[in-house]
């Protein structure tokens, strides 16, 4: 868990609970905690699996309740993906994803070239916190596969 990152996020969700009159639960405090010592790409099911861990279960309802609120804040991100939804903690991160149309495999990837042209972007009336760029394809297992497949029928 970027400890760091993590401290934000809590500070913010707390910050926003409080003005906006809304309970500090400690469910969400636990959720937010879970998410954030995650370093990937998660199902709901991989939380639910986490806070299990944590000796925390909380209900679905919950879950999907938090995870909603926390997507309002910009503290998690949701990346669609062929077998379902995918969210991650997003707090002041810049980068890029590369995503395999086939299996759905999400990765973070280094390329400063990117990140410095986008970072250096000056955007008319609007003020860029961070960004993330996705780049789809077709990871290397999953072509291997596809062309190990082709090479059957012929």
């Amino acid at each position: 868990m970027k400890a760091n990152s993590y401290a934000a996020a809590r500070q913010v969700m707390s910050n926003y609970l409080e003005q906006n009159k809304c309970r500090k639960t400690p469910e969400r405090f636990a959720v937010l905690e879970a998410i954030y010592g995650m370093g990937f790409y998660f199902s709901i099911r991989d939380l639910d699996d986490k806070l299990h861990e944590m000796s925390f279960p909380v209900s679905r309802a919950t879950l999907y309740n938090t995870i909603k609120l926390l997507m309002e804040l910009h503290l998690v991100v949701s990346l669609r993906l062929p077998e379902g939804i995918r969210y991650k903690a997003s707090y002041a991160e810049s980068g890029c994803v590369q995503v395999c149309t086939v299996c759905g495999k999400a990765q973070e990837v280094r390329i400063p070239e990117i990140t410095e042209v986008l970072g250096n972007v000056r955007l008319k009336r609007f003020r860029k916190e961070n960004f993330v760029t996705y780049i789809y394809g077709i990871c290397s297992t999953c072509q291997a596969k596809l062309t190990r497949q082709k090479n059957k029928k012929t």
